[in-house]
């Protein structure tokens, strides 16, 4: 049977088979059933349809068992048998010429049947298989339908049901009042078998209808022709349709499998849509009564509210959270088409012309959403609040909302050029969305520029920062979030700090907000931190004139001698930092100077001693180490807070070496760089203010360690708050190439650790953990080796010994 087209037959007809050749009973048998697709259809396929005339209904079913004679449009013939070879034929009556028929051949119980059409000159027409069949006819006459099990054996049971698409049995009409929202649709049940439904209907050509998935559960699916035959959508999968062509319009509805299904047709028409309830226009604030709601039918089902635009503008559309989770929305104009969806217009939806637009929900959800949504008008500000400064010594704003779509609205004076950054966060957990936008509601900075901060202002004159809170519990009935817009661009309102020393605590704190001015005499890169009364740091962004971010952590790089703002959080919207909290701010040039002197023999010489008096102060020790020199930190292994600093090691050029982190006091660290070279001192995130006691040792020598001599006896030594670095070398040919080292605290208290260095001066065995008494066995390389004790910084007593370890006796 030749198709009606192949976009219909992909509907209408389910999975397409190849025609084959020769009689029924040679045809395989029909294509498996294909499941229904789960989910919504990227795009659902389009599928024709036509019917023109009305006529009076014509008998749906018959429960005869007759098989073979006339078959009425419209009607289910059953036949309750056909075996073996037997072809039995019936008879259908087209009264114009180019019909075409829809036809079904059911299989209901046993083996498979087929069919073949032939025209009233005994021409073939078609072949039927188990899915609904479109089939062109010829001429207006008589067409014979013979039906025939597929193999020509066996035995089964079927039925049989045809439709003309230009002269249909029945054509119900759907009334203009269907197409209304407000409309329940209309419902039915499809018989077992059936071929298809038809409904007509009439609308304008280029009439946007949305068109509802008609099965729920069942595979329901059908096509839309013009009046010219042509298909024009397809009726399955929820979408929008766009009438093409002149009305009036068919219908055919069909059940992809032939089984008896319910069905309920709902098409509202998005183009001068009617039956949706007024939704007046709302200003910032509270939109008291302006607030839609509607509850939108599960599984794609929609709902929608009326928009009457008075001027074009654009709008804001804001639908509490809850719902938002499972609904979907779009607003249309009058002609149907989408002006702006929830996916790219959440800050702004453009209304180009005064008129009527629909807002419409859609429900992914299995069950039913109840929703609230407003509209707001962002050219205009109605309900704002009173402008606000930029300086950053203005009060912290705090805003409320007493609805749950509530937008707010703050404005502000600005400069053509400037660089504007708000602060924003809730009182209580909750997602919290600003931007801005011009006097005439135009987003400003929707993209900003990777490694910048703020919104630069295209223009002088006033903003606004749009702003609301997104969750909102049924309890909820006034939730509030502080606010602060500032200026990036010659920040005013901040305390001026010019650079301090090493060796000596900082000024501050200065002043009670985020910011500080940094008056910078040269060009360079110097050392700025921020720390908290508490010595917890708090990162900073430092900021040029303009408000361009010059720099982030503690090195910071300028390009020029003058003024620079350093901001706390500077570019974290989401942090508002109010004006009770106060801090302590470092700002030194990044190479030390007047640093006190530090040796290498650390464990002959006296400790470094200093006091850690400040939580932003840094401390410097020039070390003795020459070039290519690879040294170790000693620390007392009971030393905490500001006796435990971080340290770092830089050479003359400020390049970094290394740090306490991990080299200096786990591995070593290679003086590579170029010398004199620096160890810089500060506190440790958390840590108390306070001294500390530290020193440093060369382990690639010289000078050489006194020798640890080997057997039982070895070496006692005394540790205490002036020594608590010990350290032995140990020669070549006075060792085995895996050595026994054990420690043991013979007097005093407190406990230690041990290390083994290579004739090169790198780390090998240890650190190990600080024990009282302890054995660790060490394989090394050739060469002569170097041992370091770390003890406590209390007084004790300590033996240490080394043996062979493959000889325990010797």
């Amino acid at each position: 049977m030749a198709a009606l087209s192949a976009a219909g037959a992909g509907l209408l007809a389910g999975p397409a088979t190849a025609a084959p050749t020769g009689e029924p009973s040679a045809r395989p048998t029909a294509t498996a059933e294909q499941p229904r697709p789960a989910t919504k259809p990227a795009q659902a396929p389009v599928i024709p349809a036509a019917p023109t005339a009305t006529k009076t209904p014509a008998k749906i079913g018959s429960t005869t068992a007759t098989c073979g004679g006339q078959l009425p449009l419209g009607t289910v013939k059953n036949c309750a048998s056909i075996s073996g070879a037997t072809k039995q034929t019936w008879t259908i009556t087209s009264t114009v010429d180019q019909d075409t028929l829809y036809i079904r051949l059911r299989a209901i119980s046993g083996d498979g049947v087929g069919a073949e059409v032939k025209g009233p000159d005994g021409t073939h027409a078609c072949y039927v298989s188990s899915y609904l069949t479109d089939c062109a006819l010829g001429a207006a006459g008589t067409y014979t339908v013979t039906v025939g099990l597929d193999y020509g054996t066996g035995k089964g049971t079927y039925s049989l049901s045809a439709e003309s698409m230009r002269t249909p049995s029945t054509c119900v009409n759907l009334p203009d009042s269907f197409f209304s929202f407000a409309s329940t649709g209309r419902s039915g049940t499809l018989p077992a078998g059936l071929a298809a439904r038809c409904f007509t209907f009439k609308q304008p050509a280029s009439t946007v209808l949305h068109l509802a998935d008609p099965g729920g559960a069942e595979d329901i699916q059908g096509a839309i022709l013009n009046g010219q035959f042509q298909p024009v959508c397809t009726v399955r999968y929820p979408t929008d349709c766009t009438l093409e062509g002149s009305g009036p319009y068919r219908l055919f509805l069909q059940e992809t499998y032939g089984s008896k299904a319910a069905y309920t047709l709902k098409m509202p028409r998005l183009s001068r849509a009617v039956g949706c309830p007024a939704l007046p226009l709302t200003g910032f604030g509270d939109p008291g009564a302006a607030v839609g709601t509607g509850t939108v039918p599960p599984n794609q089902g929609i709902g929608c509210q009326a928009l009457r635009v008075t001027t074009p503008g654009p709008l804001l559309v804001r639908m509490e959270q809850n719902a938002n989770q499972y609904l979907n929305w779009q607003v249309y104009d009058d002609a149907g088409r989408v002006v702006c969806a929830e996916w790219d217009s959440s800050r702004s939806c453009a209304a180009p012309t005064a008129g009527n637009y629909t807002f419409v929900a859609q429900n992914w959800n299995w069950e039913p959403v109840t929703y609230q949504v407003a509209v707001a008008r962002l050219d205009q500000s109605e309900g704002c609040a009173a402008p606000t400064g930029l300086g950053w010594d203005q009060p912290t704003l705090t805003v409320h909302q007493t609805s749950a779509v509530q937008t707010n609205c703050q404005p502000f004076h600005g400069e053509a050029g400037e660089r504007v950054m708000v602060y924003r966060t809730p009182d209580r957990y909750n997602d919290l969305s600003s931007w801005l936008v011009d006097e005439q509601g135009g987003v400003v900075c929707a993209e900003t520029s990777e490694g910048e901060d703020g919104c630069v202002l295209p223009s002088t004159g006033t903003f606004r920062v749009v702003s609301y809170l997104s969750r909102w519990a049924s309890e909820d009935t006034d939730l509030t979030y502080r606010m602060q817009v500032r200026s990036l661009s010659d920040a005013t309102g901040c305390p001026t700090v010019t650079p301090g020393a090493y060796n000596a605590a900082p000024a501050g704190p200065l002043g009670a907000v985020r910011c500080r001015v940094l008056d910078l005499p040269a060009a360079g890169t110097y050392r700025v931190k921020a720390v908290g009364e508490d010595n917890y740091r708090q990162y900073a962004n430092v900021y040029d004139s303009t408000g361009h971010r010059v720099c982030t952590d503690e090195s910071c790089q300028v390009p020029t001698a003058g003024r620079y703002t350093l901001v706390l959080s500077g570019g974290a919207p989401d942090s508002v930092i109010d004006e009770g909290l106060r801090y302590h701010l470092a700002v030194l040039p990044w190479l030390p100077s007047d640093c006190r002197p530090a040796s290498d023999t650390g464990w002959q010489d006296a400790p470094v001693r200093g006091q850690l008096a400040n939580p932003a102060q840094f401390d410097c020790l020039q070390l003795s180490s020459p070039s290519g020199a690879l040294i170790t930190e000693l620390l007392p292994g009971d030393a905490t807070g500001a006796g435990s600093p971080e340290v770092t090691v830089i050479d003359s050029t400020g390049a970094f070496m290394c740090d306490s982190s991990w080299a200096l006091r786990q591995y070593h660290c290679e003086l590579t760089g170029q010398a004199p070279y620096f160890a810089v001192l500060n506190s440790r995130n958390g840590a108390s203010d306070g001294p500390y006691s530290l020193a440093f040792a060369r382990t690639d020598g010289p000078p050489a360690c006194p020798t640890l001599p080997a057997g039982a006896t070895g070496a006692t030594v005394t540790t205490g708050a002036d020594r608590f670095g010990v350290c032995f070398s140990i020669p070549a040919d006075a060792r085995a190439a895996t050595e026994s080292f054990t420690w043991k605290r013979t007097d005093g208290t407190g406990d230690a650790r041990l290390s083994v260095f290579d004739s090169e001066g790198r780390r090998y065995c240890g650190p190990t953990g600080y024990a009282v008494e302890r054995t660790i066995s060490c394989s090394l390389p050739d060469g002569p080796v170097t041992v370091i004790l770390e003890a406590d910084g209390v007084d004790a007593a300590y033996q240490l010994t080394h043996r062979d370890a493959s000889n325990p006796g010797a």
